[in-house]
């Protein structure tokens, strides 16, 4: 038995990228599958995906930003399968620009609402399960939730305040056997960047980053499910972001020249 055989499984931003790659990574352990994701067309394709695999899959359009769907995701999950053993929070959003180039203000509160807020809902909706199932959360966050980065500081802002929040919750949840995983990766090839908001609230339609130099979702996805079945604390995907962790204790301004450098390289 694989540790994700039978295990239910929430997974929302599932329809393309890092959420997407997970799935695909899971499905072969053969547990049931909750994607979620705005896109059911793409949820509906990946299902497909993930059934030939050996998974049993259920796709539910959700906007992780509105409450009451975030409770209905989690209250059709136990509704098909029973109970809810793992909740990943993978949705996200990002943006690049500088802050004073930043000419729609409200972008700062659209990424808030996905990345830390939805991340929030989705848990505290399941968290009732969870602690029936004793089972896990894993918080797909970022390295920016860790340290600042330039060009990119509501995303920055909203991934500290959800590694804040799942460290938080952890502490709380000592004695549940509710286990909470931090995912931080560094920069992936995903379709986030093409998503991004610049400085009028748009996406900019294409990646910024130079995409054969950084991780791939898969590999990423890998290194998240070993992660998940050991119940790692924090999972840190890069070297630099390792070093990083413990260089800015001691050389903090080092680090801000290593972001800015990563920043203008793209990768």
């Amino acid at each position: 038995m694989s540790a994700f055989t039978d295990n239910v499984v929430i997974l929302t931003g599932a329809s393309e990228g890092i959420g997407r790659a997970l799935a695909l990574a899971l499905a072969p352990q053969r547990p049931r599958l909750v994607v979620a994701a705005r896109n059911l067309e793409r949820l509906e394709t990946l299902a497909e995906e993930c059934r030939a695999l050996g998974a049993e899959v259920m796709p539910v359009e959700t906007d992780v930003t509105d409450a009451a769907q975030c409770r209905r995701l989690a209250d059709n999950t136990v509704e098909t399968f029973g109970r809810i053993d793992t909740l990943v929070a993978n949705a996200g959003v990002t943006m690049w620009t500088r802050l004073d180039e930043l000419e729609d203000w409200s972008v700062l509160e659209k990424i808030m609402a996905v990345n830390y807020l939805g991340a929030a809902y989705c848990t505290m909706a399941a968290l009732p399960y969870l602690r029936e199932s004793r089972g896990r959360i894993v918080a797909v966050a970022s390295l920016a939730g860790l340290t600042g980065v330039p060009e990119r500081t509501g995303y920055s802002a909203s991934k500290h305040a959800m590694v804040g929040f799942f460290d938080s919750l952890r502490i709380e949840l000592e004695d549940t056997g509710v286990t909470v995983t931090v995912v931080a990766p560094d920069f992936v090839v995903t379709q986030i960047h093409r998503r991004a908001l610049g400085t009028d609230g748009r996406p900019l339609g294409e990646t910024p980053m130079q995409e054969s130099r950084i991780m791939t979702a898969e590999r990423c996805a890998e290194l998240i499910v070993d992660a998940m079945e050991k119940r790692q604390r924090l999972l840190i995907t890069s070297r630099r972001g390792k070093l990083g962790r413990w260089v800015r204790l001691v050389a903090p301004g080092l680090i801000d020249r290593i972001a800015i450098k990563a920043i203008r390289e793209r990768r």
